[in-house]
């Protein structure tokens, strides 16, 4: 154990080898290890620690303040406990960064006179434990937003045991915001039913106890009578039965209720007071036709309920799991749940997207055209239009694909956007239309609504002031308009949008505020069988290895998706060096040196984006390759797309394969 010293009992030498945690004994105001057991030599990557400084064998220690502690401790004779504390570890010069959390202390001990002689280590690695419960809290994190974002009322209840008999009470145990706009009650969450709406609680209790007790799901309307509100219900059990839960999704129908009522009535005395009763049924009509409009919304999301409810209790349940599976250590069954959980979670998403979907119904006259030939004809149309103080540039893509469309209403949705980006560009500016062929795989298509496949891509873009995301959120929807009143209807993208999807395509706005917006239309290619062309290989994963150990920079400030990029770079040869944000990948570059390939997200926090990191590294390394990975489409970003030689542009999501294979083009073998 130690040379020159006592002997040790062997059984104590024993256990401070095989202990499961990591321990170590620091000698001396400069804390020099004198033991150290295997535990912690594989902590600190199996360096040779014994008889050495922690500042002299574990710089990263250092600059990461255990040494400060360590000081402190020595200096106080105070224990320090640390929980879930990050170690990051670099085990050799210009190697991967690993990232440990730990939960340690730290132990002066004193001398005869009370002074501290050592500080003895001891702590567990809890990465694994730290880095579960992250996803756990992610998961829940989306769960919530999804369950508020809902706009129909949702609420689960549970069943409990009270004086009027088993099962004969119920606590709302989660609720949307929503519950309190079309109940009327607010602050729901722990109110139980009998205290809540005494008289009418054996109604209630009948109604959702039959679902508890059957697990038949059940749609019903009903009066809550303690707020006046008439509501249409939706309730399925989340099984297993002995949780006692029952999920409710509802709606505010009140004023349809109203509506028929005032109407029944007007018919009812319809012949003597047709006169005096004129104006007050045409008010009952047109609330009429409202409510039918509600009803059409209920009849919606009424027949998804089944499907959300099975989908949230599929989310609920696997969030259950991973708690319990936690509790008992087993760690390995985690990753089954988290798949799970993140399926229903995008099922969950699909669902919303329908709530939030539009149809376009039009007459159309398609027929086979090139894009390219009908913008032509246009721009004279388009210069006139968009005035001279707008400088309007085309970018035709070569050997376009045909397309079969309605001429007529290309040219209508394409006039109509030229018009809103000249619109946004109240001072002038510059206005470009391009159009390009596109190969959509699974990932690209599912992310623009469409199939995968084959497609044509006619796009606007301006200079103009840019939209935020509440905007472009709402941008497609009909009669939204930003546009002071009287110069906008509100209707001209929303016939964008409609004319696309009629014609088997998609719109999609990508816009950054302050440096423009792109709108594009994707039209499917239209071509005969014999004049189809093969889809093009996919890239070899072998060809994308590394040559001799490269290394590379990566910057973004999604764990998960640098998390994913630096496992698929890694596993090809590259050393990978993380940072999330452009201040600590510059205290990185400048400690490692020379790299081979730079790549950052865009958008970073702290003030600093990815190109001005780009132009800062390149200052001190002249000529390195950057690939800047983004969410906005390429002309939309980085001053539309005019970027200095050597930058390069991948947009998210995409495939990690061809990721890798566009990393190996930009890498120079060394």
């Amino acid at each position: 154990m130690g040379k020159g010293g006592p002997e040790i009992d062997p059984i104590l030498t024993e256990m401070f080898e095989q202990a499961p945690t990591f321990m170590a004994l620091l000698r001396g105001s400069d804390h020099r290890f004198e033991l150290a057991n295997p535990r912690y030599i594989d902590l600190v990557g199996g360096r040779d620690v014994v008889g050495k400084t922690v500042a002299d064998v574990l710089p990263d220690a250092a600059a990461q303040g255990f040494v400060s502690i360590l000081d402190q401790v020595y200096a106080s004779g105070e224990t320090y406990n640390g929980y879930d504390v990050r170690f990051s570890e670099q085990a050799v010069p210009d190697g991967p960064v690993t990232d440990h959390y730990l939960d340690f202390v730290f132990q002066p001990i004193r001398r005869s006179d009370g002074s501290v002689s050592a500080i003895f280590v001891q702590g567990a690695d809890v990465t694994e434990r730290t880095n579960a419960d992250r996803a756990r809290r992610d998961l829940e994190h989306l769960y919530k937003r999804m369950f508020d974002a809902i706009d129909e009322g949702f609420c689960i209840i549970e069943f409990f045991d009270g004086p009027h008999g088993p099962d004969s009470d119920y606590i709302h145990i989660q609720a949307n915001a929503a519950y309190e706009r079309h109940a009327g009650i607010s602050n729901v969450v722990g109110q139980k039913l009998r205290e809540m709406v005494p008289d009418e609680a054996d109604a209630w209790v009948a109604r959702y106890g039959a679902v508890l007790a059957t697990g038949q799901p059940v749609r019903f309307q009903q009066e809550l009578v303690a707020t006046g509100r008439f509501l249409e219900l939706a309730a399925i059990r989340i099984d297993p039965p002995s949780r006692k839960q029952v999920a409710v999704l509802f709606q505010d129908i009140t004023a349809r209720k109203r509506a028929e009522a005032a109407l029944e009535e007007l018919n009812a005395t319809l012949e003597r007071q047709v006169e005096e009763r004129t104006a007050e049924l045409l008010a009952a009509e047109e609330s009429l036709r409202h409510a039918a409009k509600m009803e059409a919304v209920g009849q919606l999301t009424g027949g998804l309920a089944h499907d959300f409810n099975n989908i949230l209790a599929g989310i609920s349940g696997s969030l259950e799991a991973i708690s319990a599976r936690l509790a008992q250590g087993r760690i390995a069954d985690v990753e089954r749940y988290l798949t799970a959980a993140s399926g229903a979670t995008r099922r969950a998403a699909n669902l919303t997207q329908r709530l939030l979907a539009f149809s376009r119904r039009q007459t159309l006259a398609p027929k086979p055209i090139l894009v390219n030939r009908l913008v032509e004809g246009m721009l004279d149309l388009v210069g006139r239009s968009v005035g001279p103080g707008i400088e309007v540039e085309t970018a035709g893509g070569t050997g376009l694909w045909t397309c079969f469309v309605d001429a007529d209403q290309l040219e209508n949705a394409l006039l109509n956007l030229c018009i809103n980006a000249r619109d946004a560009m109240p001072e002038g500016g510059r206005l470009t239309i391009e159009t390009s062929n596109r190969w959509m795989d699974e990932s690209a298509a599912q992310v623009r609504g469409l199939e995968p496949g084959q497609y044509v891509s006619l796009c606007v873009s301006d200079t103009g002031t840019g939209m935020s995301p509440d905007v472009i959120a709402r941008a497609f929807d009909p009669f939204y308009t930003t546009k002071p009143a009287g110069e906008g209807t509100g209707l001209g993208l929303s016939m964008v949008y409609g004319f696309a999807g009629q014609s088997g395509g998609a719109a999609r706005i990508y816009s950054e505020i302050g440096k423009g917006t792109m709108i594009c239309i994707y039209l499917p290619r239209h071509a005969a069988p014999a004049e189809m062309e093969e889809m093009p290989p996919m890239p070899d994963p072998t060809a994308a290895r590394s040559s001799g150990g490269e290394t590379i920079l990566l910057v973004d400030d999604e764990p998960l998706i640098r998390m994913l990029a630096a496992e698929q770079l890694e596993e090809l040869g590259y050393q990978v060096v993380e940072a999330e944000d452009a201040a600590s990948a510059l205290r990185l570059f400048a400690s490692i040196g020379p790299i081979s390939l730079l790549i950052t997200d865009v958008g970073l926090p702290g003030g600093m984006n990815g190109r001005q990191l780009a132009d800062a590294v390149r200052d001190q390394q002249p000529g390195i390759e950057v690939l800047f990975i983004t969410g906005y489409a390429e002309n939309a970003v980085l001053n539309h797309g005019h970027l200095d030689a050597g930058m390069h542009v991948i947009t998210k999501p995409f495939q990690m394969d061809r990721f890798a294979a566009r990393v190996k083009t930009l890498i120079s073998p060394t």
